[in-house]
């Protein structure tokens, strides 16, 4: 039988993001052999010029590639990533293209109601409404979405991880790690001003950052803490791996979130989590089951909840171990697979 053939649009495979990092996971699980894949990198890292050089350098491609494909797969955000996909979903309309429209973004209701006026609005309704499936992170964004296109067209695919071979976890070391973008927006502020505190009640409380600073200003605050933080730049692999097997606390205290991969890579590894309710991480991490929440932007909540988890190894012990067979059994990247090859076939 002929393997479907699915153009995909993206964030460059090398980019520091969610959705390169699903793209990823669908590469390491063995897509690619599965059907006839081409992934176009639409957006790097870089200055606006450097961005701009590579949108239109991939359109370019995307063009050439496209008479040669049956359904366009594109992955989009909010804001600039929506503009930028626009392009794409409307020429693969014109080629009469069966189109997979998979929003990530946690923040496509602010940028809708804010920032875009009524009849942008309209545009943004056309644009998604070309799509012949749209797929959504979590049911709430489902219910979002629900209000600017056919609902019957919406399915929920939440994102997938390969599990780790299993390995004896240790609880108490009240290691704490954070996983993403150092901004403000991932509540990194808070995290770093609650830590002198943290560290004064438990002096064994250490955190580990891996990231890349976006703003100075926080870099500085980090530097500021002392022993108490540890900056370890970017890391994938074996070396996220590491940490991720070696702290017993995993915190994201984002302000907005679609699904992060970084709470299921947690989870996997039996970390107990604490994160910010927003988005669909609700839908992630159960209260009191498989992790803790708090509101954004709550230094106070944010803090008490470390605290409960800084004091109680084997609270973490019971969170962790519900995290991880959550984990594989509802965000494993081989059953999102076969769900997504079904909705491919489906169209």
């Amino acid at each position: 039988m002929e393997k479907i053939k699915v153009l995909m649009a993206g964030p460059d495979r090398s980019v520091h993001g969610g959705i390169s990092g699903m793209v990823n996971n669908y590469y390491d699980a063995g897509l690619d052999g599965r059907i006839h894949l081409c992934y176009i990198g639409t957006m790097v890292e870089g200055s606006k010029l450097r961005k701009l050089f590579q949108a239109v350098k991939a359109f370019a491609r995307f063009l050439a590639k496209l008479p040669f494909y049956q359904i366009v797969h594109v992955n989009m955000a909010s804001d600039a990533s929506y503009y930028r996909k626009s392009f794409f979903i409307r020429a693969a309309k014109l080629y009469g293209k069966k189109i997979v429209i998979h929003q990530h973004g946690g923040d496509f209701e602010s940028f809708y109601y804010k920032e875009v006026n009524e009849r942008g609005r309209r545009r943004i309704k056309k644009v998604l409404s070309m799509g012949d499936a749209f797929l959504v992170l979590t049911p709430v964004w489902r219910d979002f979405f629900s209000r600017l296109v056919d609902e019957g067209r919406i399915i929920i695919l939440p994102n997938g991880i390969k599990m780790p071979a299993p390995a004896k976890k240790e609880y108490g070391g009240q290691q704490i790690l954070f996983l993403g973008r150092l901004c403000r927006e991932k509540g990194i502020g808070e995290l770093l001003g609650i830590m002198p505190g943290l560290k004064e009640k438990y002096p064994g409380a250490h955190l580990y950052l891996g990231g890349i600073w976006e703003e100075e200003e926080l870099k500085t605050i980090a530097g500021q803490c002392g022993d108490s933080v540890t900056w370890l730049g970017w890391v994938t692999g074996k070396e996220k791996e590491k940490y991720l097997q070696k702290c017993d606390i995993f915190v994201l205290p984002s302000y907005f979130e679609g699904q992060p991969v970084c709470i299921l890579e947690a989870m996997s590894f039996g970390c107990a989590i604490a994160a910010s309710k927003t988005g669909g991480i609700p839908y992630m991490v159960e209260e009191g089951r498989t992790g803790m929440l708090f509101q954004p932007r709550d230094p106070e909540n944010l803090s008490r909840v470390l605290e409960c988890l800084l004091s109680d190894k084997e609270l973490c012990r019971r969170l962790g171990g519900a995290a991880c067979q959550k984990a594989a059994k509802e965000f494993s990247i081989e059953e999102n697979m076969e769900q997504l090859l079904s909705i491919y076939k489906s169209i």
